[in-house]
């Protein structure tokens, strides 16, 4: 099929998900249509709960292997919406609705180029297109609960809206709850251990803490304390004090390593709720890389969260949309970014995959 035609018909397909609700969880119908994609083009694939995935044609176990990956679930449309975000329309270039840009752009852009790939032959690496589900909500059923059941990976592109600039590394996240503690009494007696007021001090030490080492492509890590609980009712000074922290993880440390620290340092009891949201990053200098540089795409540090948590090989976050776009009312995606972004995947693996 011709690039034209293909695009045209993964605009389709775009259109045909919007207008199905996907909520985390509950992909089926979403993955039912993905299903029908794969079967258009006679193209065997498997399904895993809501994730459908295929290999390529000529499938040779002896090479390394490239993984495209996007999602299909989306998140509930936020209150602000003035349109039916179910309704797929286009007005003065963009398509509107909800999973239009996160991320069903970069989903259908990268269907349309592993169809263009997948019976061609010679290829230095294997091919695994995964559309994934429950990426929203990192639930077990998404990408990191169907890798066990995958083949080695090497190398990943995973599609999120990056206006097909080069995100090559992507920071890490770990959650911290926190206890501030003091002794709870009456209001009206003298207490000079009030939980709150000592919880002034601590937020201060987390205002100012500084982890210090820095990354060239992501930068400093950033804590942020995000959520503060405490007392029940205006009469009683409450025992404790909770706080919830969000810590976005550059690649100098492991979340690990950034856990230990802050257990040993912080003026207070703090846990994390795990480890598992690693930082990711690709060398500058890889062969997926340098295809897309020789393109003119620019590379560039994430501090967003995606499914590239999930993998352990070298990866890099690409695909049309605006980021700034994702979880908004009123969702949309140029028309022009997926032609645009099948195109510049077309000739990015041309010159990865033929080396």
């Amino acid at each position: 099929m011709e690039q034209k035609a293909l695009t045209e018909k993964a605009i389709a397909l775009l259109k045909q998900l919007i207008s199905i609700q996907s909520f985390s969880k509950e992909e089926d119908k979403t993955a039912n249509a993905i299903e029908a994609w794969f079967t258009s083009f006679s193209i065997p694939f498997t399904r895993d709960n809501n994730n459908v995935y295929a290999k390529n044609k000529h499938w040779d176990a002896s090479k390394p292997t490239l993984l495209l990956n996007s999602h299909h679930d989306t998140v509930k449309p936020n209150k602000a919406y003035t349109r039916d975000p179910y309704l797929p329309e286009v007005i003065d270039g963009k398509l509107y609705g909800l999973g239009s840009n996160d991320a069903g752009g970069c989903l259908v852009s990268l269907l349309a180029t592993f169809s263009h790939f997948y019976a061609q032959e010679n290829l230095n690496h294997n091919i695994l297109m995964v559309a994934s589900a429950e990426e929203e909500n990192a639930g077990v059923n998404s990408l990191r609960g169907l890798l066990p059941s995958l083949p080695k990976i090497d190398v990943a592109i995973v599609g999120e809206p990056t206006l097909m600039q080069l995100a090559i590394a992507e920071k890490g996240l770990v959650v911290f709850d926190a206890i501030v503690k003091g002794t709870p009494s009456h209001a009206a007696h003298p207490n000079n251990n009030n939980s709150i007021y000592n919880t002034i001090e601590v937020l201060d030490w987390f205002k100012n803490y500084k982890f210090p080492k820095t990354s060239e492509a992501l930068g400093d890590v950033k804590l942020t304390v995000t959520q503060i609980n405490a007392g029940s009712q205006h009469n009683v000074v409450p025992a404790q004090v909770e706080l919830v922290i969000d810590v976005r993880v550059n690649d100098s440390y492991t979340n690990k390593e950034i856990a230990d620290l802050l257990k040993a340092e912080a003026p207070c009891e703090i846990q994390e709720r795990g480890l598992k949201l690693n930082s990711s990053k690709i060398d500058q200098n890889h062969a997926l890389v340098k295809s897309g540089i020789a393109l003119g795409r620019e590379t560039y540090g994430s501090p967003t969260l995606s499914d590239q948590a999930a993998l352990t090989c070298q990866s890099v976050k690409l695909g049309p949309g605006d980021s700034t776009r994702s979880h908004s009312a009123d969702e949309f995606i140029y028309i022009n970014e997926i032609e645009e972004g099948i195109d510049l995947y077309i000739k990015i693996l041309n010159g990865f995959l033929f080396l």
